[in-house]
């Protein structure tokens, strides 16, 4: 497990930052977890709400002091970080993982029953899977037109825009007047990679479906250098990706809602495409954001 020095601690004696070569604005250090005070800061945000501009202003100079920023929701029903039971503590190394074998994991474990075994026969967590599938008919049309075999990682797409600009973009986006983000703050968060963030912060947004999101990290990190994501948003439970070079055409945007499936079922059971070939055409096919939600 490589991990980086973390340079929070040193914003208490000196919170603008200048002995990192940072000028920072007002802000907060966060170390709540839902097990207590963490031992160290998990990230630091501005006491200011975002505005368009402060992502390329405060999230630049900070990479070389081993920091990485983030937009978070400081507004929603869970209130700030402080509020989102993060849990370091349950987190592994997403370097430990492989995002193949993750995403196939998931698939089969939420799939394969409900399709390969007779509607009539019990079966242990049937009951929890039809209820979040449907019956294998059912979620076999909402599938289509992958079946019961993982389909494996889709091919990455010809480069795009530049990742780094595109993640500025959809940054000042959220921060602007209209963004679904009701309260942005600008965070900056200690990871060697944005793929990274979620862990590094001990996020719990998918606790219902995944405890220890460094394996989601992982994932995160292929779609880095496949599909040229970033992470560029966070609330208690939805994530925000910026997407330099999406697919661009309907069969590359299907293989890669598979992906989507396994990384977030609810995108697409609980959202308004009911279908993996709907969704991977309304929300996949050439979209410079991906987010996603977990009940």
């Amino acid at each position: 497990m490589a991990t980086l020095p973390n340079p929070l601690p040193s914003l208490a004696a000196d919170p603008s930052g200048r002995a990192l070569g940072l000028e920072l604005p007002p802000g907060k250090l966060i170390d709540t977890t839902d097990d207590g005070p963490w031992h160290e800061p998990l990230l630091w945000h501005t006491e200011a709400p975002a505005a368009p501009g402060d992502w390329a202003t405060l999230g630049s100079a900070p990479r070389t002091a081993g920091l990485l920023p983030l937009l978070i929701d400081v507004g929603g029903s869970q209130g700030g970080p402080e509020e989102w039971e993060l849990m370091p503590e349950e987190m592994s190394y997403p370097g430990d993982h492989d995002a193949d074998e993750v995403l196939a994991g998931y698939w089969e474990e939420y799939a394969e029953d409900e399709l390969e075994l007779d509607a009539d026969v019990d079966h242990p967590g049937k009951e929890a899977v039809t209820e979040l599938f449907g019956e294998a008919e059912e979620f076999a049309e909402t599938i289509a037109p992958h079946g019961v075999q993982w389909p494996g990682l889709a091919p990455a797409t010809a480069p795009g825009a530049d990742a780094d600009g595109l993640a500025t973009e959809v940054a000042d986006s959220l921060a602007g007047g209209g963004s679904w983000l009701k309260e942005p703050r600008l965070a900056l968060v200690p990871a060697r990679r944005s793929a990274d963030i979620p862990a590094a912060i001990g996020w719990s947004g998918p606790v219902n479906y995944e405890g220890d999101v460094a394996r989601l990290c992982a994932v995160l990190r292929s779609w880095e250098d496949r599909f040229g994501v970033r992470v560029v948003a966070l609330t208690f439970d939805q994530l925000v990706l910026s997407v330099a070079a999406p697919p661009t055409t309907p069969a590359e945007a299907e293989a890669v809602a598979a992906e989507h499936f396994a990384f977030c079922p609810d995108n697409i059971t609980q959202g308004e495409s009911e279908t993996l070939r709907a969704y991977a055409a309304d929300e996949v096919l050439g979209k410079r954001v991906w987010s996603f939600w977990w009940d």
